[in-house]
């Protein structure tokens, strides 16, 4: 049986790395589907539109569950943290909320609406796509810069804004990839190599600016044994960002002589450098939840309670987990016509 002093201590780390999982099946759930949005602007054909959006269509509202999830558990494990994280980042938050409303409202009427105003609940989709995934980069840059105040501080979180924004779609693109045939997969593989290239530059942009604007994190992966310790992060995200680049003009080459066999390596790869980043990021704020301020113990409610919620998310949890791994094995294959019956 674990003493009050095990649990003080252990059940905060708990429910840290519970916030974490669910914050990555987040990023990757409803990163693609924010991505196809992102990426919807760019298909001139109506009935391809049609296409993209059904490749989504079982999945973007479920995706969203993550994320109240990683926010519910911020708010009833971490109650001080929450309101310290939510009231510095009241702006980008709205905006977020604001986009993710847009692609709600878009995504229902745009099916429904008339031929002459289905452009612009298309173009509201990417909008609010475009809008959701940004903030959410700026979010997460003002989160690694403490809530620093000044123009760089401000500069770097768009930076990661965007950079985000080219993941989303990389991942948006990686997703079309497997989900399609014919031509709006051909179109997927040239959106997967733009977007990689912004990918790319975004990453080594933000991998600089990073210990630039953040003293601990420059402290943490500069100082020995870190450095030689850590090397493998950048380096693996380095091969997978090139199995990306050799793997998307052998799939365009194998699709247009009808095989689409290892059309899941781009995905699986983005995903990858998607789970490195996440490492990265919590070996650089942890054992902190608001850096430099509050750690994950000093923000945490009370054993009791958290062996309370504990007992909760033991049941929420795999409930989640099992009817999202149920949904996408009954939709599991190549992306059928949209239909709203």
């Amino acid at each position: 049986m674990l003493s009050t002093i095990d649990l003080a201590y252990w059940l905060p780390v708990i429910f840290a790395g519970l916030m974490v999982v669910s914050m990555f099946a987040y990023v990757v759930l409803d990163g693609y589907d924010l991505g196809v949005g992102i990426l919807l602007e760019l298909e001139p054909d109506t009935k391809e539109k049609d296409k993209m959006i059904a490749s989504i269509g079982p999945f973007w509202d479920a995706n969203e569950t993550w994320l109240v999830l990683g926010v519910g558990l911020l708010l009833v494990a971490f109650p001080l943290a929450h309101g310290i994280i939510l009231t510095a980042l009241y702006l980008p938050v709205a905006l977020m909320l604001l986009g993710l409303i847009l692609r709600g409202v878009a995504f229902d009427f745009r099916v429904k609406a008339r031929a002459h105003h289905q452009p612009l609940w298309n173009r509201l989709f990417f909008v609010g796509s475009l809008l959701a995934t940004v903030s959410q980069g700026v979010m997460l840059g003002r989160y690694i810069t403490g809530f620093a105040p000044g123009w760089g501080a401000w500069g770097f979180a768009l930076l990661v804004g965007v950079s985000l924004a080219a993941a989303y779609a990389l991942l948006g693109a990686g997703w079309l990839l497997m989900k399609s045939t014919g031509a709006l997969q051909q179109r997927a593989i040239v959106w997967a190599q733009g977007s990689l290239w912004i990918a790319i530059l975004a990453t080594v942009l933000v991998s600089v600016a990073t210990p630039w604007i953040s003293p601990r994190v420059f402290a943490l992966w500069f100082s020995v044994p870190n450095v030689f310790l850590l090397a493998p992060v950048p380096l693996m995200t380095a091969i997978l960002f090139a199995v990306i680049g050799f793997a998307l003009p052998r799939l365009a080459q194998r699709q247009r002589n009808g095989n689409d066999n290892f059309c899941w390596i781009p995905f699986a790869a983005t995903v990858g450098i998607v789970l490195l980043s996440f490492f990265g990021l919590v070996f650089s704020i942890f054992p902190h939840l608001v850096i430099d301020q509050l750690t994950i113990w000093q923000a945490a409610s009370s054993p009791e309670a958290l062996l309370i919620m504990f007992c909760g998310a033991a049941i929420v949890l795999p409930t989640i987990i099992g009817y999202t791994i149920y949904s996408y094995s009954v939709f599991w294959g190549k992306a059928g016509e949209l239909s709203y019956d």
